[in-house]
C-alpha cells in the first residue's frame, strides 16, 4: 500500500500483524535495546526490523542492525537514507539510496478520530480552517487524524537534514485531495522556521502524499536532492 505513495526509487516493505518468531530475528545490539521493554513494544520493534532488513536485502544491501541515534532517529547503512513506522496492525520500512533522495519519511495511522484535546494542540489557526472545509466536503475521513500523521512524516523528514526539533506549530500543512477512485491525495508543508540546506539550496517546505485505505492512513514524504 505504502509503496504507491512513494518514488520509484525507493523500496518499501509492510506486514500487516506479527509474529512470534520475530523477536529471535533480532541482533544482540538491537535486543538490548529494548530488554526492559514491554512485550507489546517489543513485538513492534522487531517486526519494522524485519521489514527493513527486507528492504535492504531489495537494494542489494546486506541485512544489518537498525539501532538509534540522536532523539530515537533510525540509523541506517551508509549510503542509505529510510523511515520506518508502525500502528496497531501495520508495520513498515521504506529505504532508497542516498544518491537518490536527500531524505524520506513515511507515517501510518489508524484510520480513526484523534484523542480528544489533540487536534487543537497540533493544528494551526490555518490548518484549523480547511480541516472544518474539507470534513464539510469528505464527511467519512478523519482529517484531523491525516493531518497528525502528515506532520509526523514531515518531522522524520526533516530531522535527519537539520537535526533539530520540529515542532507540530512550525510547519503549516495544507491537504489536498486528489480526484479518481480511492481516497488520497497530497499535502504541501510549508516550514515556518528556517528549513535544512540541501545541495547548497535552503528548503521552505515538504510536498507529501497520502492515503486512507483498510481502516489506515498512510503519508509519506520524500526530498529529493537540488
Amino acid at each position: 500500500m505504502i509503496e504507491e505513495l512513494l518514488p520509484e526509487s525507493v523500496v518499501a516493505v509492510e506486514a500487516f500483524g506479527d509474529h512470534a518468531d520475530q523477536e529471535t530475528s533480532l541482533y544482540p545490539e538491537e535486543q538490548q535495546l529494548v530488554a526492559r521493554a514491554v512485550a507489546k513494544r517489543r513485538r513492534e520493534f522487531a517486526a519494522v526490523r524485519v521489514c527493513a532488513r527486507r528492504a535492504m536485502e531489495k537494494l542489494g544491501v546486506p541485512p544489518q542492525p537498525v539501532l538509534t541515534g540522536e532523539r530515537g532517529a533510525p540509523r541506517w547503512p551508509a549510503g542509505l537514507v529510510g523511515s520506518m513506522t508502525h500502528c496497531d496492525g501495520y508495520r513498515a520500512a521504506a529505504l532508497v539510496r542516498a544518491a537518490d533522495l536527500a531524505s524520506l519519511g513515511i507515517d501510518a495511522e489508524v484510520h480513526g478520530p484523534l484523542p480528544e484535546g489533540v487536534f487543537e494542540s497540533i493544528a494551526l489557526p490555518t490548518e484549523q480552517d480547511r480541516h472544518r472545509r474539507l470534513c464539510a466536503t469528505r464527511p467519512g475521513v478523519h482529517w484531523g487524524r491525516v493531518l497528525f500523521s502528515a506532520k509526523e512524516s514531515v518531522y522524520k523528514a526533516w530531522f535527519p537534514l537539520a537535526r533539530a526539533w520540529l515542532d507540530f506549530s512550525e510547519a503549516d500543512i495544507e491537504l489536498i485531495t486528489e480526484p479518481g477512485p480511492g481516497t488520497r491525495g497530497r499535502f504541501h508543508a510549508r516550514l515556518l522556521v528556517p528549513g535544512p540546506v540541501v545541495d547548497g539550496v535552503r528548503l521552505t517546505g515538504f510536498d507529501g502524499r497520502w492515503l486512507v485505505a483498510d481502516g489506515l492512513v498512510l503519508t509519506t514524504v520524500a526530498v529529493p536532492h537540488h
